[in-house]
């Protein structure tokens, strides 16, 4: 009879957790940022234009390192680290307003603007994810990268990437579940 109880408490337990999706942990990365969104950070990019756009207008436009912290000032060693990160690149390789950026040396800075955006949320069997024995993350969002070149307070050259939109799977399967995280902290070791 206890043996029975026992295990129906078990099955209840299981098939209560089973079902409990908002019981996974969930978590979100972001960053301060004047774009709500990659279309927002891209309309943005795009009114740049180089030799026109002025340093006031750069920062008018979110690029300002002052008040947005995900826009890093680089000097012109950053700029020459970005652009030539092995001897297999030269400098006749680059475009020509790249090249002017490193000639004129300290006359150059560059911003450089890295925004990342996701959400994760864990989904599946909560017992087996509590457990570690097989745990799923679904993660979602955006990521937009950013590099500006000036000169003399005006824009010499842009360039971007990013990624509009991240939806990524995951999935780790552990067979001895939390005994295996034991195992790999140097604690316990299974000899066959």
């Amino acid at each position: 009879m206890k043996k029975t109880l026992c295990i129906v408490a078990a099955l209840a337990a299981l098939s209560l957790t089973a079902g409990c999706g908002s019981l996974h942990t969930s978590g979100r990365t972001t960053t301060q940022s004047p774009w709500p969104d990659f279309t927002a950070a891209k309309t943005a990019f795009d009114r740049i234009e180089p030799g026109q756009t002025t340093i006031t207008e750069l920062r008018a436009l979110g690029f300002d390192p002052y008040t947005n912290p995900n826009v890093r000032i680089l000097n012109y060693l950053d700029i020459q680290n970005r652009f030539l990160p092995n001897p297999s690149i030269r400098v006749a390789d680059l475009p020509a307003p790249v090249r002017h950026s490193l000639e004129a040396q300290e006359q150059s800075v560059a911003y450089e603007l890295d925004l990342t955006v996701t959400q994760s949320q864990r989904y599946g069997n909560l017992f087996l994810d509590v457990l570690a024995f097989n745990r799923k993350t679904h993660e979602t969002g955006w990521n937009f990268k950013a590099l500006v070149l000036l000169n003399h307070e005006t824009v010499l050259y842009k360039l971007w990437s990013g990624q509009p939109n991240v939806d990524r799977h995951e999935q780790k399967k552990k067979p001895l579940g939390p005994f295996q995280e034991i195992n790999a902290a140097g604690g316990l070791s299974f000899v066959p």
